[in-house]
C-alpha cells in the first residue's frame, strides 16, 4: 500500500479509507499474505484519482467507476473530454487576465463585471449561456441537414452544444464535451454524452450517420474528429465553413470591412479540400436566409444593425476569439457606418437578396 501511495501522490490514509468505504479495495496477496493492489485494482484507483481530481466528490466518483456500462476505454474518453473543457476554462481566465493586465497598464478602470470575466464566465457562462436566446435551429438550414441523413434511423450528434438541428424522428444520441452546454439542453432532448470529437466512445460503425453543425472550427484536430465520425457510423454530415474560395474573407461584408481579424482565426483551420478528403465527402453550399433564425457569425448579413447588440456577439465565439479591443473597434465602426449610411452605400445589392452564400458548406459521405 505504501508503495502504491508513493506512485499515485497519496497517503497512505487515503488508501486506507478508500479500502474502508470500498472504493478501492485491494484485491491482492504478497508472498508474505499481506493485501496488495491487482492490475485491476489499480486501474479502478486511477479512475477514482482522476475524478478526484477533477472535482468528484466520493459519491459521485463511485458512481462513475461502478457504471457497468463503461469499461476503462470509455473512462479515459471521459477523462480526457473533461480534462480538455478544464483546458478550455483555463485558457479562458489566461485570456481574461490578459485583457485586464492591458486595460490596467492603459490606466483603464476595470470594472466588476470585467474581474469577475477572469473566472471563465465571459466565455462559458456568457457566450455559452447566450446559446438559447439567439442560437436556434433555422428550419430551411435544417432541411438541407436533415436531408442528407437520407433514411439514417440512429443518429449521433457530435458537439452537439445545446441540441440546435437534432432531428426529432430519429433515435439520437448527442456527444458534447462542454458541461455548460450540456446543461443548456433542454428536457426530452437525446441523452448527451461527455466526449471530444476526436475520442468518441462507441464502437466501429454505431449508427446509421454521424452528424456535426458548425462546430468542427472548435475541435483541438478537426480531421482526427472526423475520421472518427466515420470510424463509428456508416454516413457523415457535417455542416462547415470553405476558407479554400481565393479571396473568401471578402464573400462577408463584417470580415470585409470591418473584422480582417476573422481569417486568423481560421488561419489553422484545415482546407475544405482537406475535410471532404478526410472522410471522402462532397460539398453543398448551404444559403444563409436574410431572416436567419440561427443567430451564427453570418446570420444577420442584411441586419447589420444585430452587430451592434451585445448579447448577439455572446453566442458567436469569433469575437471571443479575435478578442475584445478588434471587437470594440468593428463596432464601433460599424456603427459610424451605419448612422452616416455608408454601409448601405457600400451593400446596397444586398437589398433584394433572400439568401446569399456566405461560405458555409454541408459535406456529405
Amino acid at each position: 500500500m505504501g508503495r502504491v501511495a508513493e506512485l499515485a501522490g497519496v497517503s497512505v490514509r487515503t488508501l486506507h479509507h478508500y479500502d474502508e468505504i470500498g472504493l478501492v479495495r485491494p484485491s491482492a496477496r504478497t508472498a508474505g499474505r499481506y493485501r496488495a493492489y491487482s492490475g485491476s485494482d489499480v486501474e479502478r484507483l486511477r479512475e477514482v484519482l482522476a475524478y478526484r481530481r477533477l472535482g468528484f466528490g466520493l459519491r459521485e466518483v463511485a458512481d462513475l467507476v461502478d457504471d457497468p456500462s463503461t469499461d476503462a476505454a470509455a473512462h479515459l474518453r471521459r477523462l480526457r473530454g473533461l480534462l480538455l473543457e478544464r483546458r478550455d476554462h483555463a485558457d479562458a481566465m489566461v485570456a481574461a487576465i490578459d485583457r485586464e493586465l492591458k486595460a490596467r497598464a492603459k490606466g483603464v478602470k476595470v470594472t466588476p463585471e470585467e474581474q469577475l470575466e477572469m473566472l471563465g464566465a465571459q466565455l462559458y457562462d456568457a457566450i455559452g449561456g447566450a446559446y438559447p436566446a439567439t442560437r436556434r435551429t433555422e428550419p430551411r438550414i435544417a432541411a438541407q441537414i436533415w436531408a442528407a441523413l437520407g433514411d439514417a434511423r440512429t443518429v449521433l450528434n457530435v458537439g452537439a452544444g445545446t441540441g440546435s438541428y437534432e432531428p426529432a424522428d430519429r433515435d439520437v444520441i448527442a456527444v458534447e464535451p462542454s458541461a455548460v452546454m450540456r446543461g443548456q439542453r433542454p428536457a426530452g432532448s437525446a441523452p448527451c454524452v461527455a466526449a471530444a470529437a476526436e475520442n468518441l466512445p462507441f464502437v466501429d460503425q454505431s449508427f446509421d450517420v454521424a452528424m456535426a453543425v458548425s462546430t468542427v472550427h472548435h475541435w483541438g484536430d478537426p480531421i482526427a474528429g472526423l475520421r472518427e465520425m466515420r470510424r463509428v457510423a456508416r454516413r457523415v454530415v457535417v455542416l462547415t465553413f470553405d476558407t479554400d474560395e481565393p479571396g473568401w474573407q471578402d464573400r462577408f461584408w463584417l470580415t470585409r470591412d470591418y473584422l480582417p481579424e476573422f481569417a486568423s482565426v481560421l488561419a489553422e483551420f484545415p482546407s475544405l479540400a482537406g475535410l471532404t478528403d478526410a472522410i471522402g465527402a462532397r460539398a453543398e453550399p448551404v444559403p444563409v436566409p436574410w431572416d436567419c433564425a440561427d443567430g451564427l457569425f453570418e446570420a444577420y448579413w442584411r441586419r447589420p444593425r444585430a452587430y451592434l447588440e451585445d448579447h448577439v456577439r455572446r453566442a458567436m465565439s469569433v469575437w471571443t476569439r479575435v478578442g475584445p479591443e478588434a471587437e470594440q473597434r468593428a463596432v464601433r465602426s460599424l456603427s459610424d457606418d451605419l448612422d452616416s449610411g455608408r454601409w448601405v452605400e457600400r451593400n446596397c445589392d444586398l437589398a433584394n437578396l433572400d439568401a446569399a452564400d456566405l461560405g458555409l458548406r454541408l459535406l456529405i459521405a
